[in-house]
């Protein structure tokens, strides 16, 4: 499960969605996350699934990579239908004890269970389609306005991108210390899903500790290098919006003019 991650991940490839301006990438994952809330319609959920696709077939990122990320959810996502399936009140279908099915709670679980996936696999493809730096830059320039408020702006975005960056770092870290465990003769996969958490508790003690390490290393090597946060810095490459950027805003504008119509006129 844990090799299944993909979140803060990033995946090389020439596309015109890795040319894109992070902060275009930053509104449309916004975007995209606000229209799954807007109405409740599988029409709806229906028109988010093929621009999902279109995104996903234009970042060249192969299919199988971006919905992997879905495994590591897969508990969680159980979790939330089967809760909305027994504990929503409505017109029973099944008596299981004193859990009643409802037909209610069968269509807000199915609701709740695309959005979910849709959610993580959308945020899946800026995180996938973005390195960090760039996303880093993005988020502080998006948010610039916010610097005439006191609001550490730079400091807040280089948090979010070494957080995200060190995602990959500690998962592999996780997964080498997985090995040498099994080397040893430990066993991760066997059990149920209690004694499969049980067995994960000999990785922590490794795993912060690691991570302890890396967090002191990066911070030392800030300070040897003179950094003192944003104010006064300039950029290597500034960010400047491309007229392919311009048109990514106009199909955004576009998708989610359809959402809102679709929500105002369709039948179910």
């Amino acid at each position: 499960m844990i090799r299944d991650i993909t979140i803060g991940q990033y995946y090389p490839a020439e596309s015109v969605i890795h040319r894109l301006d992070p902060r275009v990438k930053l509104v449309g994952t916004l975007t995209f996350i606000i229209s799954l809330f807007l109405h409740r319609s599988f029409l709806m959920y229906l028109v988010a699934a093929v621009f999902l696709t279109i995104v996903i077939k234009a970042s060249k990122v192969p299919f199988r990579f971006m919905i992997k990320g879905l495994k590591a959810i897969m508990v969680l996502l159980l979790i939330t239908v089967v809760f909305n399936m027994f504990l929503t009140p409505g017109t029973p279908l099944i008596r299981i004890w004193k859990l009643t099915l409802t037909v209610e709670g069968v269509k807000q679980a199915a609701f709740m269970a695309i959005r979910l996936a849709f959610l993580i696999v959308g945020s899946s493809v800026m995180t996938l389609t973005t390195t960090p730096n760039h996303l880093t830059d993005g988020m502080e320039k998006g948010l610039a306005p916010l610097n005439k408020l006191h609001v550490p702006v730079h400091e807040v975005s280089m948090i979010m991108s070494i957080a995200l960056r060190f995602i990959p770092i500690l998962l592999e870290e996780t997964d080498k210390i997985m090995k040498a465990q099994e080397a040893r003769g430990a066993d991760f996969d066997s059990g149920n899903l209690i004694q499969k958490a049980k067995s994960l508790v000999p990785l922590l003690v490794p795993l912060f500790i690691s991570a302890f390490r890396r967090a002191n290393d990066l911070a030392m090597a800030m300070e040897a290098r003179g950094y003192r946060g944003g104010e006064g810095r300039t950029k290597m490459k500034p960010l400047i919006y491309q007229k392919r950027d311009r048109m990514a805003y106009g199909v955004l504008l576009g998708y989610l003019a359809v959402m809102i119509l679709v929500g105002q006129f369709a039948p179910f």
